[in-house]
Order: structure tokens, then C-alpha cells, then sequence
């Protein structure tokens, strides 16, 4: 709030937030008009919960745009990426440290392109854990490129986050099963990690979602977190009737 001279006094020149108004002066004239509405913002069950996948979708970003990315469906890599996002099972936190909590779930995207799918599935080849494919031996391409994701579930005081990391793979490092590429580590026994392996070739690629086995985001996709969740934001204008 600033104090302005008018010749014939002092006149505050500002917001008044409280009274929700703004005071300024025009063409030597005081002016005085609403800031702001007094009216709640709404917030009904469907728009919360649209809400909660954004701010989830935003946090996840913030991580994995540190990585080389590849998502080439949309004009930015962010369009593409939230877009497919969004469509993630909405987790439910409280308002405050929470807002910037991000959590590992399947089906997180890592790329999108016109390469096919690569079918990815977590188990043991003669007893050690394994990241399996469906890419068959004969893919074997110099022209060609892997990319293995790891998303790394982390809780920093109190707040889950998720960190990611990409490396490329050397064709050598897979072994071939029955047929197709499989890589082999203790790491895929992890539970709190979970992995994308990209194929890359030129200016395309092919479309990957993270597997894991971490549940830590399962807790907050109940209704009880969503009622918390809710009550933190000073609650919903509606009653909900259904839990989504």
C-alpha cells in the first residue's frame, strides 16, 4: 500500500485486501474498484479431482524434464507428456508441503513416437531379476538406440518424490530368452524403482510407460485421502456421492 500526494492531503493508493477493493488514481481522478470476488471458489468433486491429476501431472514434469525425453506426438514435449499423464489414477494429497509430492505408479509415461510399443513386464531368467521385452533377437539395429529409464521412488522429509534417471543401453548388455531381449540385474528387484525401456531410431521412437512394483501411491488414491485432501482446500462445494 503506497501514500500518494494530491495536493490537498495524503490519499492511500493500493489494495485494500480485506475489503476486497482497489484504490488508484486516473487522469487525476480516485478510482476505486472490487479486486476481487468475495464468492468461494468453486470446487466441486469433479473439478477437485481434475485438479489433484494436474498438480500430479505438473510435479512429475518438473522431475523428468532434467532427462533427455522423447515425446514427439504434440507441438512441446510437455503437451505430449501431460496429455497422456492426465490419464493416471488421481492421487489425493494435502494442501501445503504435499503440493510439490510426486509418486511411482505404473503406467507413468517416459516417450511417445511412431516406433511400435515395446511390451515390458518385470520377472527372474534362471533366478535373476529381469526387465523382460517382447523385442524379438533379430531387432538387433546399430542404427538403432536403447534408452532405459529408472524412475526411483524417494521420501524427503516427510514428502514422497520421484527421481528420474536415463542411461543407453548397449545391445550387448541384453541376453536373448526364448527368442527376445530381456535385461538381467539385481536392481529389477527393487520395489521402490521402476523402468522404461525406450527404442530410439533417428527422429523416432517408440511409446513407453514405466512398470514397477511400488504401491506407495495406492494409500493416497482412497477415499479417506480424497476426504483430506479436500479438507485441506477448505472442501467441496458438493457432496460426493460417488468415489471416483
Amino acid at each position: 500500500m503506497k501514500q500518494k500526494s494530491t495536493g490537498k492531503g495524503m490519499m492511500i493508493v493500493g489494495r485494500m485486501s480485506k475489503a476486497g477493493v482497489t484504490v488508484y488514481l486516473r487522469q487525476g481522478q480516485m478510482v476505486t474498484r472490487t479486486s476481487h470476488s468475495s464468492e468461494r471458489r468453486s470446487n466441486t468433486l469433479g473439478q477437485f479431482v481434475a485438479r489433484q491429476k494436474m498438480r500430479h501431472t505438473m510435479a512429475l514434469w518438473k522431475m523428468l524434464r532434467f532427462c533427455q525425453v522423447w515425446f514427439t506426438e504434440r507441438q512441446t514435449a510437455y503437451q505430449n507428456f501431460a496429455s497422456l499423464a492426465n490419464r493416471l489414477p488421481a492421487v489425493y494429497v494435502t494442501k501445503g508441503l504435499m503440493d510439490k509430492a510426486s509418486f511411482l505408479m505404473p503406467g507413468i509415461p517416459m516417450s511417445d513416437g511412431k516406433l511400435p510399443t515395446i511390451h515390458e513386464q518385470l520377472g527372474e531368467v534362471d533366478g535373476t531379476p529381469a526387465l523382460m521385452t517382447d523385442l524379438k533377437g533379430e531387432a538387433y539395429d546399430l542404427q538403432t538406440m536403447l534408452l532405459l529409464y529408472t524412475a526411483e521412488q524417494h521420501i524427503d522429509t516427510y514428502m514422497p518424490r520421484v527421481q528420474f534417471s536415463v542411461r543407453e543401453v548397449a545391445w550387448e548388455e541384453m541376453t536373448v530368452v526364448d527368442g527376445h531381449y530381456v535385461l538381467k540385474g539385481e536392481t529389477f528387484a527393487d520395489n521402490m524403482k521402476g523402468w522404461a525401456l525406450v527404442l530410439v531410431k533417428g527422429q523416432r521412437c517408440s511409446p513407453q510407460t514405466i512398470v514397477t512394483r511400488c504401491t506407495l501411491y495406492q494409500q493416497y488414491t482412497t477415499e479417506d485421502a480424497l476426504e483430506k485432501a479436500a479438507d485441506s482446500y477448505g472442501g467441496l462445494t458438493e457432496a460426493p456421492f460417488l468415489f471416483p
